[in-house]
């Protein structure tokens, strides 16, 4: 279904014709209305495809193809506007700003030549847009039927209770776990209901479990309930349902409301304290658990209630109701897998032909997300047939979770289909990448990258994407994995829509005919002879033998990302100083063919490059003194960036083989919201490290003062000398330091600096101690924004018998925040990876 992709496109169009319409462009006030009335024909499609995003089934042939039609219309109008301004901007020179788009065009319109352009791209425009209207005017028979054959389908999810338990495989376990969750633990005779909300992604099995502990369990309790809420549920509905099953001589009144049929299940249900057991199953919002929990009364001692959910935050809304337990559901293990997948195709493993053991064994790591090199085409075809399957039991299932996604949610997810099979995401290089493609708006009160988090954050929480790497320090997540079958059904979805061109992956093909918006490149992947690629808005590119094409064929592109791309050289970057609308730039483990970046990024005044894990020093000009955002790490840094004013990220700088100069100046860059610092002064002598700390951290605390946020540092040699310098000196007004998040790496310290005290707005915070004193309590439990503490201690200092860790907890937990505590043990040689 096209919908997602054909919205998505409009609303960039739309802006951008708004913005030309306004007063301030009266030199445009010959073609004004030809704008307007462009404008009038997109809006107009677009409250059709927001009616058509309210139905819950797919449209029908007639109306896709119009879709169709819309998103590539919407695309190239987009990329007339771009393309446009692209030619501007390479006319004005190196100074040229081509994403401040709009001045651009108000330079420009005077001469007659330019008006002259414009006005024939909104008339072309103009003219498709109605001849796309008319054409799906003349065809359509009517309104979009919502959902007229809803009614003709079945939940196969709903089925999963009435099946054969003898069929069920590697249940058995989680059904004990769960049973022992919602155990009496004997303190008390009077206890609230047990609560327990089990929550994973669509096909785990989470009806199924909950059903098995239900069916066990419901024989000791006075009345008992199991409802399926779904995704849009009617509350009325459910509400008299499960009254209906608690309640035997209960017969729905023809009209009650909401408040009314909750009176009546908490009387019913309190009348002699029952011991009620009640499941409800497959709830989608945090709303639907807070209308019903208020049927249940919290004095029943003894009840039951299990949740089930696919969403992370509804788990933990029905636990806090009633300080439950959230169980989360895991895929099968190995030995379930194969008792499931020979039981089904043979009966037993031992009835498998020997002909087809080892294809059984290839499946079944595939299964298991295990990489195999070389694939037969039947084990390829295996989820690819998703393509083909439009009314598969798992395509509806996990279409079930994708259509509840916010628009911009659902572009975010589609775009994870760039990626190879069991690719291992790196979540900050993934926000970096949305925002490039300008999927990621500003939402009020925080930064673009704060929003794109969220949007990661909301697709983790959906059981969409999972939890890959999570930090050794805080336990965030670092980088996300996508099942095999979701992916299959977003790489299914994107190629529908032309959202992404896959190459190198075998079941998919380009087709020729589509005009490629953005290109993944994989598997030694090269590109087809007569696929046109001049209107590709990103390149990503994986592995060693793919084939880098030319980027004076994609002007338009505003992502580019190499990885793991050993044979990329620094003449594959020609041209790319024409890439006016370029936002990200990524490396990650170029070979030694690159040896630096050229200097025509400096016409890229709105480009972030990212360099990660280079074996070796790149040479970055120091031409690019407008850059916005550089991460680095292990290439040397220039001086010249204490000239790039707009930089927002810095990483791993080594302090002493920068000069005091240098240091003093890192204190000017007021943009600066990530810094990295290297203090190792192994093999130095005493004068040559003594001098260059306190230079840089007089930088620091000035650094902190204009917005820093994140601050690591690795010590390695004496971190107490290095900390006694006073960092962060008392400030008026003390709020004046912005520092959120400081990690030190090191040996030990031996106590907590005093003028840590000052950082009223920290919440997170790693630091390496041995020992610790009343006045390192004190300190920490006056830090008001605390939230995380994270301490590491050396191995072999450890004395089993000591006080330490119970004293920073009883600390954290007089701490009004409560802050998590975590602790670590490191080895004698510091492992510094974690910068």
């Amino acid at each position: 279904m096209a919908l997602s992709a054909a919205t998505g496109a409009l609303q960039p169009v739309l802006g951008k014709l708004a913005t030309l319409a306004g007063d301030e462009y009266k030199r445009l006030k010959g073609i004004r209305g030809e704008i307007e009335s462009l404008s009038r024909e997109l809006a107009a499609m677009n409250a059709f495809l927001e009616k058509m995003s309210a139905a819950e089934d797919d449209p029908d042939p007639q109306d896709s193809s119009w879709m169709n039609e819309v998103r590539e219309l919407s695309y190239d109008a987009e990329d007339n506007l771009d393309d446009f301004m692209a030619r501007v901007a390479a006319g004005d020179g190196p100074d040229a700003r081509p994403d401040r788009f709009m001045g651009k065009i108000k330079g420009l319109v005077g001469p007659t030549k330019a008006r002259h352009r414009i006005a024939k791209a909104i008339e072309d425009l103009k003219r498709q847009a109605v001849e796309v209207s008319q054409r799906n005017a003349r065809y359509r028979s009517g309104e979009p039927a919502a959902s007229v054959s809803n009614k003709y389908k079945v939940d196969r999810r709903a089925l999963a209770i009435f099946e054969d338990a003898s069929k069920l495989v590697g249940v058995d376990g989680p059904k004990e776990e769960v049973i022992q969750l919602l155990a009496d633990d004997g303190e008390s005779k009077q206890q609230p209901p047990k609560v327990v909300s089990i929550v994973g992604s669509g096909g785990l099995g989470n009806t199924t479990l909950a059903n098995k502990v239900y069916q066990e369990l419901k024989w000791g309790f006075d009345c008992d309930a199991f409802l399926s809420a779904s995704q849009n549920p009617d509350i009325v509905s459910v509400m008299s349902k499960i009254f209906s099953q608690l309640n035997k001589n209960y017969s729905a009144a023809a009209k009650e409301d909401l408040p009314t049929l909750i009176t009546k299940i908490r009387d019913f249900l309190t009348d002699r304290n029952k011991r009620y057991f009640i499941v409800v199953d497959d709830i989608w919002k945090v709303e639907t658990w807070n209308d019903i929990k208020y049927a249940f009364p919290i004095t029943n001692s003894g009840s039951i209630i299990i949740t089930t959910t696919r969403i992370n935050l509804v788990a933990q809304s029905c636990c806090s109701s009633f300080s439950g337990h959230i169980y989360n559901m895991r895929p099968l293990d190995e030995v379930h897998s194969k008792q499931l997948f020979y039981g089904r195709l043979f009966n037993s493993e031992e009835k498998c032909p020997s002909h087809l053991k080892e294809i059984s064994s290839q499946i079944l790591e595939k299964c298991a997300g295990n990489k195999k090199d070389t694939w037969e085409r039947v084990k390829d075809s295996i989820g690819r047939a998703l393509r083909n399957a439009s009314d598969s039991v798992m395509v509806n299932i996990i279409s079930l979770s994708y259509w509840d996604l916010l628009r911009h949610l659902k572009t975010c997810l589609l775009y994870l289909s760039i990626f190879p099979e069991d690719f291992t995401i790196n979540k900050e290089n993934l926000i970096r990448r949305w925002i490039g493609e300008g999927f990621i708006h500003k939402q009020d009160g925080y930064t673009l990258h704060e929003s794109g988090q969220m949007c990661f954050n909301e697709l983790i929480n959906r059981s969409l994407i999972q939890p890959a790497k999570l930090g050794k320090i805080f336990g965030q997540v670092k980088s996300c994995r996508v099942h095999d079958t979701v992916l299959d059904f977003i790489v299914s979805k994107a190629v529908e829509e032309n959202f992404v061109t896959i190459i190198g992956v075998p079941g998919v093909n380009p087709n020729p005919r589509n005009k490629v918006r953005r290109l993944s490149l994989q598997n030694g992947g090269e590109i087809p002879a007569g696929l046109v690629i001049s209107s590709a808005r990103s390149l990503h590119v994986f592995g060693p033998n793919a084939k880098i094409p030319s980027l004076s064929e994609s002007r338009l592109l505003r992502v580019l990302d190499y990885e793991d791309c050993s044979q990329l050289e620094d003449g594959h970057l020609t041209g790319i100083g024409n890439l006016l609308h370029l936002k990200y730039l990524r490396f990650n483990y170029a070979g030694d063919g690159l040896t630096k970046l050229p200097e025509q990024v400096a016409r890229l005044p709105q480009l972030g490059i990212d360099i990660r894990d280079y074996n070796k020093i790149i040479e970055i000009p120091s031409t690019i003194w407008q850059l916005e955002w550089l991460s680095i790490r292990d290439a040397e840094v220039p001086d010249e960036v204490l000239d790039m004013q707009g930089l927002q990220v810095l990483g791993r700088l080594d302090v002493y083989r920068k000069s005091t100069e240098f240091l003093v100046g890192l204190g000017q860059l007021k943009n600066l919201r990530k810094l990295s610092l290297i203090f190792d002064s192994v093999g130095l002598k005493y004068k040559d490290w003594a001098v260059k700390p306190a230079k840089v951290v007089s930088s620091i605390a000035e650094l902190s003062k204009a917005g820093l946020q994140s601050l690591k540092i690795r010590i390695n040699g004496p971190a107490d000398e290095i900390l006694k310098e006073d960092w962060f000196p008392e400030s008026d007004p003390p709020s004046a330091y912005g520092l959120q998040e400081f990690v030190i790496v090191a040996k030990r310290l031996w106590g907590v600096p005093t003028w840590m005290s000052s950082l009223v707005n920290l919440e997170k915070l790693r630091i390496p101690m041995d020992r610790v004193g009343e006045e390192d309590l004190k300190i920490l439990r006056g830090l008001p924004g605390l939230r995380h503490l994270h301490i590491s201690r050396l191995w072999g200092q450890i004395d089993p018998n000591d006080d330490f860790e119970a004293a920073f907890e009883r600390a954290m937990e007089a701490h009004p925040n409560r802050p998590t505590f975590t602790h670590s043990t490191i080895p004698r040689k510091v492992d510094f990876t974690e910068l």
